[in-house]
């Protein structure tokens, strides 16, 4: 298959980033306005989508403060239902240590780009992976984990009022898949009771730690 050029290529990424959060916006939009209000993506003032292509192509979405654009970079600016998000590309010309990774882990990728409050992060596989029909499923998948997340945060940050930090750090070990961070926070917010098992993903973590805290 001939590979795309740069510009429809990046128009492709935009219309997948697109369809991710306007089917995340559509599905949350009957819950309760102060439920819907505390999601992650409703929530940030001013998300940046950065689109980093290394082996894969990551998306990652955060709230940090990013540098003006320079030189051969590209932003795009898109808004849905009040919420508006910046889409920024990089790519080894533009950040070479991208080129240079061992491998394209996701937590190696958000180093590189030195991303630290993450909103979501997808790793999509470049061509058949860039569908509508992967993308309405990823925000659909989006939408119920943040949703089911929120409230068991909220929930755990009721039970522990003096350790709401570290959950909320769990709470994001959580969106963004860190499983090992989430199985020691989950030991450290419950001295040791809970102690997951290796491989435990951090949803797990979390719903342990819920069902020593609350006793159910």
């Amino acid at each position: 298959m001939r590979e795309q050029a740069p510009e429809a290529m990046r128009e492709t990424v935009r219309e997948y980033v697109r369809a991710v959060h306007t089917t995340y916006l559509d599905h949350v939009r009957h819950l309760p306005p102060a439920v819907r209000a505390a999601l992650p993506l409703v929530a940030a003032a001013d998300v940046t989508v950065i689109a980093a292509a290394a082996r894969r192509l990551h998306l990652v979405a955060t709230t940090d403060s990013l540098p003006a654009p320079r030189g051969p970079e590209v932003v795009v600016v898109d808004e849905y239902g009040g919420t508006r998000w910046t889409l920024r590309f990089y790519d080894p010309s533009v950040l070479p240590e991208l080129g240079i990774l061992a491998d394209d882990a996701p937590d190696g990728v958000r180093r590189v780009l030195g991303v630290g409050d993450t909103v979501y992060h997808l790793t999509v596989a470049v061509g058949g992976g860039l569908t509508a029909h992967h993308a309405q499923h990823s925000g659909v998948a989006l939408a119920n984990l943040h949703t089911k997340t929120t409230r068991e945060i909220d929930r755990l940050r009721a039970a522990l009022p003096r350790q709401v930090g570290l959950v909320d750090e769990l709470g994001t070990c959580v969106r963004v898949g860190l499983d090992r961070a989430a199985a020691l926070l989950a030991a450290d917010l419950t001295a040791g009771r809970v102690s997951p098992a290796p491989g435990s993903t951090a949803d797990s973590c979390l719903e342990a730690v819920l069902r020593e805290v609350t006793g159910r």
